[in-house]
């Protein structure tokens, strides 16, 4: 094709896989790496597959991380068998992650120091929005690099945004999330008040859609909560940990996050009950087991 490019990718779960096959579909040379078993759709493409993430950035231009927390990203770019150890200089990394801002300032100059460049990516948008490619990207890094890498960006994403310097993407992420996880909790108490008092959950949901609460969650989310579809699209410990980030963070600046911590809290009991792995909707669950009654139940 024209413009072909060569690039990797690291991290082929729930995310990633959508994500590289986008590339793949494009008609770009990829190169993969994962520890899991590979996707039939990665596995059925002319994606390559590679014995190692070294391999990978031996082979690619520009390498994508898409792995579930700060350690990961470590272990996958400075370890052996890492990225880091397949680089030489003018490649590109972009991380996809969700991790710690401030880690990712400290990886962006390791990588920098080898002669190449570094953006954090980090996406918002869940599984449906990496298999429609709609994501948000939230980016850092240098400019130029970000107008470099953009049109493979545009392939995973519609809405895409250079927030800053390295580090910024992942600020922008944690904010994010902190937002994500408040508005779950308004939406779980609206429905769940809303049920308690004998009004249909689902025609309560329907009508505040129109109006000034109507929103994304309340569409998507309300939605799983009202009809109990609660198999992830992103699991309840991933958010723990974006959230755990926020609150991290938050000591370090000498400011409060208090109706963070509440959501917290929540997820935590939704774990305590064994539902880490359930989607991050179903913080409702840990309202319901306060109240004693679950929404859609007969007051």
């Amino acid at each position: 094709m024209k413009n072909q490019l060569k690039l990797g990718f690291v991290g082929l779960g729930i995310m990633g896989a959508p994500m590289a096959g986008h590339l793949v579909k494009a008609g770009h040379e990829v190169f993969v790496y994962t520890r899991s078993k590979l996707a039939p759709e990665i596995a059925q493409s002319t994606a390559v597959q590679c014995a190692s993430a070294t391999e990978v950035a031996q082979k690619a231009d520009i390498i994508f991380v898409m792995v579930p927390d700060t350690p990961d990203v470590e272990r996958v770019l400075f370890d052996a068998n890492g990225i880091a150890l397949g680089l030489s200089k003018g490649k590109v990394v972009v991380d996809m992650s969700s991790i710690s801002p401030i880690a990712t300032k400290e990886f962006a100059k390791k990588i920098n120091t080898l002669g190449c460049d570094y953006l954090d990516a980090p996406v918002s948008g869940g599984e449906v929005g990496a298999k429609n490619a709609t994501l948000s990207i939230m980016v850092g890094g240098d400019e130029k690099v970000f107008d470099r890498v953009k049109p493979v960006l545009d392939l995973m994403g519609k809405n895409i945004n250079l927030v800053g310097a390295n580090g910024d993407g992942q600020t922008a992420k944690v904010a994010n999330q902190i937002i994500v996880a408040l508005n779950i909790e308004a939406v779980a108490e609206a429905l769940l008040f809303a049920s308690k008092a004998g009004a249909d959950p689902a025609k309560v949901r329907q009508a505040l859609m129109g109006g000034f609460a109507g929103s994304k969650i309340l569409e998507v989310h309300g939605e799983r909560m009202v009809k109990r579809t609660f198999d992830p699209g992103f699991r309840i410990e991933l958010h723990q940990k974006d959230l755990n980030l926020a609150l991290n963070s938050a000591r370090a600046l000498g400011i409060s996050l208090p109706n963070t911590g509440m959501a917290q809290e929540l997820f935590n009991s939704c774990a305590a009950h064994g539902g880490r792995a359930w989607d991050h909707s179903a913080m409702v669950r840990a309202l319901e087991l306060m109240a004693n009654f679950e929404i859609g139940q007969k007051a």
